[in-house]
């Protein structure tokens, strides 16, 4: 059997095997009225848009959008991106690919980050809290869905969209907030409850399966309320919370948004709201950027401008050149 190739070393031209997760698949005609496959597939290195032109009806029975698959094709260029043309593919397990090098874990894009080290580290700034009241409420709730946030995305198709990317987007936050909170002279500990839960609903509003989807819960609330819900059931649970204080911890989670146009129900009215909105926006376009850049397929020192930013982005001079 030959070697497996991952997405991020496709070459034009080259014949590849491998296994990758089928994000999308659509059946769709030609113009000459030919029916033909268009999927995109995506291993722990990146995404590609594939095509299946031969045996359209006998490789469609094979697989569905979500499935791991065992492919195998030739790439191609199209609009400066590589494509796949499909020769071979069917439904992927360990069952029956294990012993050709499948493992689930190269489907799934992962933080670049260990998942337990990052639990370590955010377990850490919850042990320096001072406010017995947040301490309680975030710990209890970190503590009882410890399993999932290991694992979990920070969203379906946006920033920190892979295996603890979660983690990794509240953990960026909440060192950015250890530095700015001193600053501007605000409650650190108030914000750093509104950093570690004010997205702490999308462990309910996105599933964690192989394919990252919105639930029927998400579809149906949305994580910035089905957060606040989480929070004032564990506060229910500690007596003797202050009103005032879990008033404001609510406002945060629904004011994170920051924009009415960006579907929060509020926006921040004091300064702990704003500074957690603010950060929030800051690392999730950070780690966009950083997504778009190496996901760009164009040659040279600039991306093409088929990104969130609708703008070429500077990915630096080639060291081969």
């Amino acid at each position: 059997m030959k070697s497996i190739t991952q997405i991020s070393s496709f070459k034009e031209g080259a014949s590849i095997q491998g296994f990758y997760l089928c994000v999308e698949k659509h059946l769709r005609h030609t113009r000459a009225g030919d029916l033909y496959l268009d999927v995109i597939l995506r291993d722990n290195t990146g995404t590609v848009h594939a095509k299946v032109w031969d045996k359209v009806d006998e490789y469609n029975e094979k697989f569905s959008a979500g499935n791991p698959v065992a492919v195998k094709g030739n790439v191609e260029s199209f609009q400066d991106r590589h494509q796949l043309v499909i020769k071979k593919i069917n439904t992927a397990s360990v069952q029956h690919y294990g012993r050709y090098g499948y493992d689930p874990v190269l489907i799934v894009p992962a933080s670049p980050f260990d998942s337990k080290t990052m639990w370590k580290s955010v377990v850490q700034i919850i042990s320096k809290m001072k406010n017995t009241f947040l301490k309680k409420v975030v710990s209890s709730i970190y503590r009882e869905h410890k399993e999932q946030l290991l694992i979990h995305p920070a969203s379906v198709m946006m920033h920190h969209n892979y295996r603890s990317g979660f983690l990794e987007h509240v953990l960026s936050m909440a060192k950015i907030a250890e530095k700015l909170t001193p600053l501007y002279k605000v409650d650190h500990d108030l914000v750093m409850a509104g950093v570690l839960l004010h997205d702490i609903g999308k462990l309910i509003e996105i599933s964690s399966d192989l394919e990252a989807e919105y639930t029927d819960d998400g579809n149906f609330i949305g994580h910035i309320v089905i957060s606040r819900d989480m929070v004032r059931e564990a506060i229910v649970g500690l007596k003797g919370f202050p009103k005032e204080l879990q008033q404001k911890l609510e406002h945060i989670i629904l004011s994170h948004q920051g924009r009415y146009e960006w579907q929060s129900p509020k926006q921040p009215n004091f300064e702990e709201a704003l500074l957690v909105h603010l950060i929030d926006n800051l690392d999730a376009k950070m780690n966009l950027m950083k997504l778009a850049i190496e996901e760009d397929q164009q040659v040279g020192k600039w991306t093409n401008r088929k990104n969130i930013f609708r703008a070429a982005l500077y990915k630096g001079m080639d060291e081969s050149e």
